[in-house]
């Protein structure tokens, strides 16, 4: 019991992508998430409300880099389904460990006046609790 405990004390979530007060409209890119207190994999989740416009889609997918300033490229099979116009709740398991140090959440909508209300989280388990 004491290591189950153990581990649910360094759990940790962070909103990589916050619920928005308002629709999102536009395609966007979060900032920069260190990677670098992490152990093993972490778990994004996208949870996304049924969307508007015509024919809308939202595309996410992960991009990393070694600095955070620096130039990301995108991390192979790191990318959630499209999501059209029913809501959705998708994870993704990211093995921090094949990863460069820092990643980001790109977010890219296509359609026509299309409109989202989505949050990503990332939940993972701090080196020290």
């Amino acid at each position: 019991m004491a290591i189950i405990q153990q581990n649910l004390e360094k759990l940790s979530v962070f909103a990589g992508v916050p619920t928005p007060a308002a629709n999102v409209t536009a395609t966007q890119t979060s900032s920069a998430i260190d990677l670098l207190t992490y152990d093993g994999d972490v778990v994004l989740i996208l949870d996304s409300s049924a969307s508007g416009g015509s024919s809308p889609t939202l595309d996410v997918k992960i991009q990393d880099c070694a600095t955070s300033g620096g130039s990301y490229t995108d991390v192979s099979g790191a990318a959630f389904t499209q999501v059209t116009t029913s809501a959705s709740l998708q994870t993704l398991a990211l093995n921090k460990d094949e990863c460069k140090r820092y990643i980001k959440i790109v977010q890219t909508l296509g359609g026509s006046s299309q409109t989202y209300r989505y949050s990503i989280n990332l939940v993972g388990l701090k080196k020290y609790g």
